[in-house]
């Protein structure tokens, strides 16, 4: 068998969020065997790549150490060597600053199949989601892209006559900066913007003129920033959207500060596979969101109790789901089964939640009973008829449930039968980009949409750090989905920040935005 020709990829990783990468780099991501990031690379792509991929931070920051070029051009060539699939992620194009001329050398050298891969420059989309064009009929016929990461090797009388200038690399030399356009000549009323973590929801935004943007900005770390000087920074406030919808699901990089979520930090704790919505929700009024999956679902130890009341379904006058995973498992068995919902022709169903009804309506069903507020201690309280006699089917996870719901049925004079239709787990690993923010302390507000996800989170993090929880998390703002959650919360976390007033993750959306907005 031929052995496996390696190759290297040099991505452009864009500006930031994975919703910049180009298709082909997303592609490449996923393949990737072999990682090989920068600095400036948002986190969250690194969760791209599959589970094995190596990845292998050789970032270079200012101030902090870094990995030496030779070293880079020699982990490239060496796996690339060994027949891996590497992709060599670099924050915005490729070409533009980013240091290929040396890589690609060493990997022809070693005779090395690469191929570069464009991606947006945050030169061109810092201005772009900042409301600023690079160009205009009257203001700017032409535009400049320099780095300031060396000033003493610019040209500044030349680049002071340019009507529009594009500056990456120059947070830490801004005084340096000014002072060269000034001396050449440069207008000091002349319209500056600093966009910084451009293409993030992180990203914030500067404006002012050269004789005044060092004050407005005093005090702030202008790294990773974009700078754009010339008369075209006016036409910001002409060209920015006037309305956002609450509804709308906002590209992350558009987002303006204004937004009452900007610069807020969101850990999210649903299971795998079913907190994508509820990002795009937070995203959409201005969070940075951090998924952490704090629950895996996934088959029950056996099927033999579900099989068995699957073909018993005529003896049962009610179903009970009370979650969207007890209706995804118990309908998947009913398939199975060779049965679908005809076979519930005479069986009533309840379902707790808004969610779970849209799930059991996409089976094709509609509910006979919801109980108010979407929580099941109102479900027996507010049953639509005499519980006395009737026989009731709750297909539930298999352990750590809510026992207190059967007891009630019970006590009404109800026959149930539990069976097992799922099992939820603790995960037995936490993604990279929640560890880092965890560590660093640059999570805002952790969400909760169950009791399970408060108690697995608590074990990953008693798992992963050795920190005390209470302390650690003292300054995270804790958000419940409702009572039961608020409850768990209370016993390990001492207590809750905000509690939806509907318990759903539009509601718990709501509860939050609420605290936050001004």
């Amino acid at each position: 068998m031929a052995e496996q020709q390696g190759k290297v990829y040099l991505v452009g990783a864009g500006p930031g969020d994975v919703a910049y990468l180009t298709v082909k780099a997303y592609g490449l991501l996923t393949g990737a065997e072999v990682l090989v990031y920068d600095a400036l690379v948002d986190e969250q792509l690194l969760e791209c790549v599959p589970p094995d991929c190596l990845k292998l931070d050789v970032g270079k920051r200012g101030g902090k150490p870094s990995t030496p070029q030779t070293e880079i051009n020699q982990l490239l060539v060496q796996h690339c060597q060994a027949g891996k699939q590497v992709v060599r992620l670099k924050s915005g194009d490729p070409f533009i600053f980013g240091r290929c001329t040396s890589e690609i050398a060493a990997l022809k050298a070693a005779k090395c199949e690469f191929e570069v891969v464009p991606g947006i420059s945050s030169a061109l989309a810092a201005p772009l989601l900042a409301g600023i064009p690079l160009t205009d009929p009257v203001m700017s016929r032409g535009f400049a892209v320099v780095t300031a990461h060396e000033p003493e090797a610019l040209d500044w009388e030349a680049l002071s006559r340019l009507e529009t200038l594009v500056i990456l690399m120059g947070g830490q030399n801004l005084g340096e900066i000014l002072h060269q356009l000034l001396r050449y000549g440069r207008s000091r009323f002349t319209p500056i913007a600093i966009i910084r973590w451009a293409g993030t929801p992180n990203q914030q935004i500067w404006t002012g003129q050269l004789c005044n943007i060092l004050e407005t900005t005093a005090g702030i770390s202008l790294s990773p920033v974009v700078i754009v000087i010339g008369e075209v920074v006016r036409l910001r406030q002409y060209l920015q959207s006037e309305t956002i919808h609450s509804n709308d699901l906002i590209p992350a990089a558009m987002i303006s500060p204004t937004l009452p979520l900007a610069g807020k930090t969101v850990l999210v704790t649903r299971s795998v596979g079913q907190s994508s919505q509820f990002s795009d929700r937070l995203t959409a009024v201005g969070a940075k969101v951090i998924e952490m999956p704090a629950l895996e679902i996934g088959p029950p130890s056996s099927w033999s109790d579900l099989d068995h009341a699957i073909a018993s379904l005529s003896q049962f006058d009610w179903l009970i789901l009370t979650s969207t995973n007890g209706v995804e498992y118990f309908f998947a068995r009913l398939t199975a089964q060779g049965q679908d919902a005809r076979a519930l022709a005479k069986v009533k169903i309840a379902v707790v939640g808004e969610k779970t009804a849209q799930c059991l309506q996409q089976q094709g069903l509609q509910p006979d009973f919801i109980p108010p507020n979407f929580v099941a201690d109102s479900l027996v309280e507010k049953f639509p008829e005499t519980l006395l006699g009737k026989n009731i089917l709750f297909p539930r996870v298999e352990s750590g449930g809510r026992e207190v719901l059967v007891k009630e049925f019970s006590a009404k004079g109800a026959e149930v039968t539990e069976v097992a239709a799922y099992q939820s787990c603790c995960p037995s690993s936490i993604p990279e980009a929640a560890k880092s923010a965890l560590q660093n302390h640059q999570v805002d507000i952790i969400t909760f949409a169950s009791s399970k996800t408060v108690q697995f989170f608590c074990q990953i993090f008693e798992r992963e750090f050795d920190n005390c929880l209470a302390d650690e998390l003292k300054d995270v703002c804790i958000a419940s989905i409702g009572p039961q959650t608020s409850k768990t919360c209370h016993t390990l976390f001492g207590r809750v920040d905000v509690e939806a007033e509907e318990y759903t993750l539009d509601g718990l959306t709501q509860a939050i935005v609420k605290k936050y907005e001004v």
